[in-house]
């Protein structure tokens, strides 16, 4: 299932279009926190290769082994582009991003992704203004995810400097991630799990090397990683990377750019939840009140989406 620039893919299954929505909401909503569990006493570039080059190499088999066939030069060119975007610079600005800002904070941020995706749509690669509801859906979405994350959180974690670190990482990676996103549908990929395989073993062995360059790591590092963080790599690999990633990779090519960019807005959601259980973060009445308003701009957005798929039918 893949399009190109000038190819329509035909409408997907309602099912399994909110199969894969549900498993980006919730499993990608769950990562921040296991990233930073997976960092916490180990080099984050490291063990973010280590994730994908394991989760690549276990969808890559997959799809070989079940008889995809072997994917082309050209093939293999677009996926590794799309690999580099959405794994090496995206994933890997988000994990080292993270060492500077709160779990929390890098969820918030993360929902800027769709003011990339929506504007970068409209002005170069669709061409295509979102519908008047669409756009309001945005701005309400923006509003609760900042809501979620009181302001003054922000200066409370290491300083101005650090918190101009880690939310510039977040932010540049968010940006790469729209770029990444907007080309995949543009591009000659091979079929599902090939792809994704492909997708993290490139981005993995880059991150991997400029691991090598930058951190005190050797290929051999995990042997020595502390339990913890080898759990939170496997729950990585599992759920955020072999199927969530999966899910995602596949959205891209089957549905509209901003019913996709809501995940930005339930992430935050889920990620302060997990925060709240797990790493004794507080979730205020404020937090849950901007929940509830990023809730409200994913259902506007996905009604601007629904209207103006009604009116292309007329």
């Amino acid at each position: 299932m893949q399009a190109t620039s000038t190819q329509l893919s035909p409408s997907p299954n309602r099912v399994t279009l909110w199969s894969a929505l549900l498993a980006v909401y919730i499993l990608w909503g769950s990562t921040y926190l296991f990233i930073h569990f997976m960092t916490e006493r180990m080099p984050p570039l490291y063990m973010a290769s280590m994730r994908y080059i394991v989760a690549g190499t276990i969808l890559y088999s997959y799809a070989r082994l079940t008889g995809t066939p072997r994917a082309t030069r050209a093939e293999w060119r677009s996926a590794s582009i799309i690999g580099v975007l959405l794994l090496t610079i995206s994933n890997g600005c988000l994990t080292v991003g993270i060492q500077y800002i709160p779990t929390g904070v890098a969820a918030l941020l993360g929902g800027m992704l769709p003011v990339f995706l929506l504007s970068l749509n409209w002005i170069s690669f669709g061409r295509q203004r979102p519908t008047n509801l669409a756009l309001m859906g945005l701005l309400l979405g923006l509003i609760g995810v900042f809501f979620l994350i009181k302001p003054d959180r922000l200066q409370s974690m290491g300083g101005a400097q650090a918190n101009l670190i880690g939310s510039s990482l977040v932010v540049a990676g968010n940006f790469s991630w729209a770029i990444g996103t907007l080309l995949t549908p543009r591009l000659t990929l091979p079929s599902g799990a090939l792809s994704s395989g492909i997708q993290m073993l490139v981005g993995g062995f880059v991150l991997l090397g400029i691991s090598l360059l930058v951190e005190p790591v050797t290929p051999w590092s995990l042997l020595v990683a502390p339990p913890k963080a080898i759990g939170s790599m496997l729950y990585l690999v599992i759920f955020g990377s072999i199927i969530g990633f999966s899910a995602y990779s596949w959205l891209a090519r089957n549905a509209p750019p901003q019913l996709l960019s809501t995940y930005a807005f339930v992430n935050p959601v889920v990620a302060m939840l997990l925060g709240s259980l797990f790493a004794g973060e507080l979730f205020s009445t404020q937090s849950l009140i901007g929940a509830l308003i990023a809730l409200a701009g994913v259902v506007l957005i996905t009604l601007g989406r629904n209207s103006k798929s009604e009116r292309a039918k007329e």
